[in-house]
């Protein structure tokens, strides 16, 4: 079995900062990309930033300059440090990962539970 865990939400008001936290666990042979993408209400699911196993980066735009995404591959943990936030930042926010499962060496996209960014004028 595989899980990801995300944790570090909550509310903050407009300029504030959140560090969200997503940590893999279970079977793992290895992971491939990770992720962070959103969802507000009325709206449809929409990637925020991805990283893949060597780092290299991408950003929505609505994002770029304020989001910082990163992963320690040691802990199997992505991590999405939100800076200058605004109020339409505020979603539920879900971690994403291709994980390599150690009993079938094949990959699969496990989400997370989600975690409510609140930002407040």
């Amino acid at each position: 079995q595989v899980q990801l865990v995300e944790s570090g939400g909550g509310l903050v008001q407009a300029g504030g900062s959140l560090r969200l936290s997503c940590a893999a666990s279970g079977s793992i042979f290895s992971i491939n990309h990770m992720g962070w993408y959103r969802q507000a209400p009325g709206k449809q699911r929409e990637l925020v930033a991805r990283i893949t196993r060597g780092d290299s980066t991408n950003y929505a735009d609505s994002v770029k300059g304020r989001f910082t995404i990163s992963r320690d591959n040691a802990k199997n943990t992505v991590y999405l440090q939100m800076n200058s936030l605004k109020r339409e930042d505020t979603a539920v926010y879900y971690c994403n990962a291709n994980i390599v499962r150690s009993w079938s060496r094949t990959d699969y996209v496990y989400w997370g539970q989600g975690t409510q960014v609140t930002v407040s004028s």
